[in-house]
């Protein structure tokens, strides 16, 4: 029987393998597409056996969906610690959103090309993995519900609020805005991206001028 050491450094290898198995396939599905990407070229680019992806994914769309659970998992786990931190800080509910506006943004500036694919995939609709993206996506957008709701009830935001539209277009505005700031912008730092969206923020979320 293995020691408990021992089974905890397979567990580490093998998520270190994954690791490495979704950064190779993410950087290549963004280079050529997905149908145009092989197992064998994703195996080539991590530096392991064709055999090592099948037995850690079932096949390449395993390998995709399970891609973007880790991916999405990231993103949702910055944006919450952001959102705690700041409550632990003693901030309002706007510097809360504020925080994740900025985690995300580092989110995306870690991870442009899986940030790329993730907003390709959420428009198609012939996926074996749609109704995966549509729970992550969910779980993303369930985080910023959080705390519009919570400013609501503390009566810092106006009870007016569409809390699932306005949380879905927060998450859609750092997407896209990262995003094009990474392919149009790339002179500007994260620092005036951030500030840009901020202001905005204060403005429509908070209405204050």
């Amino acid at each position: 029987m293995e020691s408990s050491s021992a089974a905890s450094g397979g567990s580490t290898r093998r998520e270190a393998t994954r690791q490495k198995l979704y950064e190779a396939a993410v950087t290549l599905i963004a280079e050529q597409g997905f149908s145009a990407t092989t197992v064998d070229e994703i195996a080539e680019r991590a530096g392991v056996a064709k055999g090592t992806v099948y037995y850690n994914f079932a096949s390449k769309s395993v390998l995709f969906e399970e891609l973007l659970r880790h991916g999405v998992g990231l993103l949702t786990a910055s944006l919450k610690e952001a959102a705690e931190r700041t409550d632990r800080e003693g901030g309002s509910k706007v510097d809360a959103l504020d925080a994740m506006i900025r985690a995300g943004l580092g989110f995306i500036a870690a991870y442009p090309a899986f940030t790329q694919l993730y907003v390709a995939e959420l428009w198609r609709t012939n996926r074996a993995w749609q109704s995966t993206l549509m729970v992550v996506r969910q779980d993303v957008v369930a985080v910023v519900e959080g705390v519009l709701r919570d400013g609501v009830a503390g009566g810092e935001f106006s009870d007016e609020i569409d809390i699932p539209l306005t949380a879905a277009a927060l998450v859609g505005m750092v997407l896209v805005a990262a995003l094009d700031w990474q392919s149009f912008q790339p002179e500007r730092s994260l620092d005036d991206v951030h500030s840009a969206l901020s202001r905005l923020l204060q403005g429509r979320v908070s209405g204050r001028g």
